[in-house]
């Protein structure tokens, strides 16, 4: 049931320097992660019976320079035929930073969105995260080869999935790294017998990162959503793809990292999912040479020491079977030196 309340007057004065309307009620939406990362969303209902959204947020990634850049990229997105909702500046033009719970936020306004997400659709009400169903893959990845392909190069801002590079200035390093680190943080705690093996695993995985991050930059590279979760995928009354919102983690990307990031699950659906979206991509985007040269490299860093690996190996420790522990640092070294076959899907 929606939980709509008298607006506060700090909501309420934030609310005028956008609107004119008659701010009579609204609902607010903490998605924020800790003190440190404070995000709010205000949807507002008017005297009019018209609903506006108001986003406030908190961070060291969210400020008026990034956010012209995430209203430029819903702007190609419309372009190409998708709906995302417009973000919309204050009055004055420009986005504002406002007090708000003891924060010094920054504000922007977006129109609210003509359509649900996949998420609201299946449960009503939900802030869960799932993945995205087979039937709306093709539709999905035939939106994202049409950025790609326009190679847009408006902003050197990175996306979420950035690599080889931090998307916060408060990040030690990039999150494909971070998560190496922690894989090897909780290998070097397995007993000793599996120590020779760990060891062999993370040079495969560094000689690997060294030589891709020689080549990386050459990749080429868009400006993306960079959240393409079952909450942020719009449809219509029919079930139909429609287009996306949701900007936050937006930025320029290579296409590549972009795709197999997008792509998740045990090591062979992993696998039988990026090659799904290549082939899929390979209908309405080129992918060159390199690319192609570059695609298993970029895949051995990116997955097989990724967080679903470490939980899985965190979970293994835990209850001390040795024989499970085994077979998954197999299966671990040979998805980082197994022949894959992706140029074919390309």
């Amino acid at each position: 049931m929606d939980r709509w309340t008298l607006p506060t007057d700090e909501i309420s004065n934030i609310f005028g320097m956008f609107f004119d309307d008659n701010l009579i009620s609204c609902q607010v939406i903490n998605t924020s992660r800790g003190d440190s990362d404070l995000r709010e969303t205000i949807i507002a209902k008017t005297s009019s019976g018209s609903k506006r959204v108001i986003k406030l947020a908190d961070n060291d990634f969210t400020f008026p320079d990034k956010i012209k850049m995430w209203q430029r990229t819903v702007s190609e997105y419309l372009a190409l035929g998708y709906y995302c909702p417009k973000i919309l500046c204050d009055k004055a033009g420009g986005f504002p930073f406002v007090e708000y719970k003891g924060h010094k936020c920054v504000a922007y306004a977006e129109e609210y969105s003509l359509y649900d997400s996949i998420e609201d659709r299946s449960s009503g009400e939900s802030d869960r995260v799932g993945p995205i169903s087979d039937s709306y893959k093709k539709d999905i990845w035939r939106m994202t080869a049409k950025v790609a392909a326009k190679c847009f190069d408006y902003t050197e801002y990175p996306s979420a999935y950035c690599l080889f590079e931090k998307f916060c200035p408060s990040d030690k390093c990039d999150e494909v790294l971070e998560n190496a680190l922690n894989w090897k943080e909780c290998a070097d705690t397995l007993p000793d017998e599996f120590s020779g093996q760990v060891q062999r695993i993370w040079c495969l995985w560094t000689d690997n990162r060294a030589e891709l991050e020689k080549v990386y930059k050459k990749l080429p590279a868009s400006v993306f959503q960079a959240d393409l979760n079952a909450t942020n995928i719009l449809v219509d009354e029919s079930g139909k793809f429609v287009g996306v919102y949701d900007f936050n983690l937006c930025g320029k990307d290579v296409f590549l990292n972009y795709l197999m990031r997008e792509n998740y699950g045990d090591f062979e659906a992993e696998i039988e999912s990026i090659r799904n979206a290549l082939k899929i991509s390979s209908k309405y985007y080129h992918f060159s040479d390199i690319e192609k040269d570059t695609a298993l490299m970029l895949y051995r860093c990116l997955k097989p020491l990724w967080y679903t690996a470490v939980e899985k190996l965190k979970g293994l420790k835990l209850k001390g079977d040795n024989a499970a522990i085994k077979a998954f640092l197999d299966q671990t070294e040979y998805y980082l030196t197994a022949d894959i076959d992706l140029k074919a899907y390309m």
